[in-house]
């Protein structure tokens, strides 16, 4: 079954509501460029690439909106949102991306009319949107070569097409692997604290008939030792020029552990979360949540309110624990040159 996270419809951006999954399919509407940001932000759209896609989509917005007459106070109102669309999460640099791709295209316009403008950014989003998901489409099948038959698959929080513009990353791998008979199980770590395995993995494999299993966090190093998994695969929110590279936190564990018990550990991302601007991962900057996500599960207290706590969204995992990075343009090995 198709899932489409990011999609446009009558001159709106629709997001489904990720935040409300599993229990309820959510289609939210987005008319203003500082809506879709918020939805950045608090996680109704959430995976680097979707991330990208959806502040795309932002920008052509922002430019419906701009009650500019002339392209020099347009270029100033989509200045304003790009900065805006940028300042919501640090890490993902798809976002980043995307967003530089949105402002060359309105600089490349400047002679046009503003209507024409505003045709040209609509339809570059359309383009980043449709660049992502034959992306994932062709990482998919580079990744599912690496599958062995029959085999036992770990996931880490959501790298399938609720992270992306459809298809997925990691889960993509899985997908293509699943359509060609090579999948046993998939093991789904919850990720805790939001629990993107739990409510997103699962869910997707549910609707896609991918056999899988959902473990605590903490199971992770007990089915590796009892031999319980062929390989581990997870997404990417930045990757540095030398392989570093940085996920959901808890991923880097999984690296060690996937070390420790002699089990291939890839990455699958879209080239575009290689950011050759930072030399190794030291570089990445890691955002640090609210601290709400820690002490409840849902609305559920699970802790003091008035406990301390440290929330990184993200942890780094040295390249030296990876065995390859997929990407759209095929599988790169250490020592890595991108």
């Amino acid at each position: 079954m198709t899932i489409a996270p990011v999609r446009w419809a009558d001159d709106r951006l629709v997001l489904l509501d990720q935040t409300q999954l599993p229990a309820r399919e959510v289609e939210r509407p987005y008319e203003r460029w500082e809506a879709v940001a918020d939805a950045i932000r608090t996680l109704v759209v959430r995976g680097a690439p979707a991330i990208g896609v959806a502040a795309a989509f932002g920008v052509a917005l922002a430019a419906r909106q701009s009650q500019a007459t002339g392209f020099d106070g347009l270029l100033a109102d989509l200045e304003l949102a790009i900065k805006g669309l940028a300042a919501t999460r640090p890490t993902a640099v798809n976002l980043f991306w995307a967003l530089e791709r949105m402002k060359q295209t309105v600089l490349a316009a400047r002679a046009l009319p503003i209507a024409e403008v505003r045709t040209r950014l609509l339809a570059e989003a359309e383009a980043i949107r449709d660049e992502d998901i034959a992306a994932n489409r062709a990482m998919g099948a580079h990744g599912a070569a690496l599958v062995p038959a029959n085999a036992r698959i770990l996931t880490h929080c959501n790298a399938g097409a609720l992270a992306t513009a459809g298809y997925g990353t990691a889960l993509g791998v899985v997908r293509a692997a699943h359509a060609a008979g090579k999948v046993a199980l998939v093991w789904v770590d919850e990720t805790r604290p939001v629990m993107q395995g739990s409510r997103l993995t699962a869910w997707e494999c549910v609707r896609e008939g991918i056999p899988h299993r959902l473990i605590a966090d903490v199971v992770a190093a007990s089915v590796m030792a009892r031999g319980d998994v062929d390989l581990v695969v997870t997404g990417a929110d930045r990757i540095a020029a030398n392989g570093d590279t940085a996920n959901k936190i808890g991923t880097y564990s999984l690296a060690v552990l996937a070390a420790h018990h002699r089990v291939p550990f890839y990455i699958a991302a879209p080239f575009s979360t290689i950011d050759p601007a930072l030399a190794s991962g030291a570089e990445i900057p890691i955002e640090e949540r609210d601290a709400s996500e820690v002490r409840r599960v849902g609305a559920q207290p699970t802790a003091p309110g008035e406990s301390p706590v440290f929330n990184p969204a993200f942890d780094v995992t040295p390249a030296g624990l990876i065995a390859a990075i997929i990407t759209e343009r095929g599988v790169f090995r250490p020592p890595y040159r991108f």
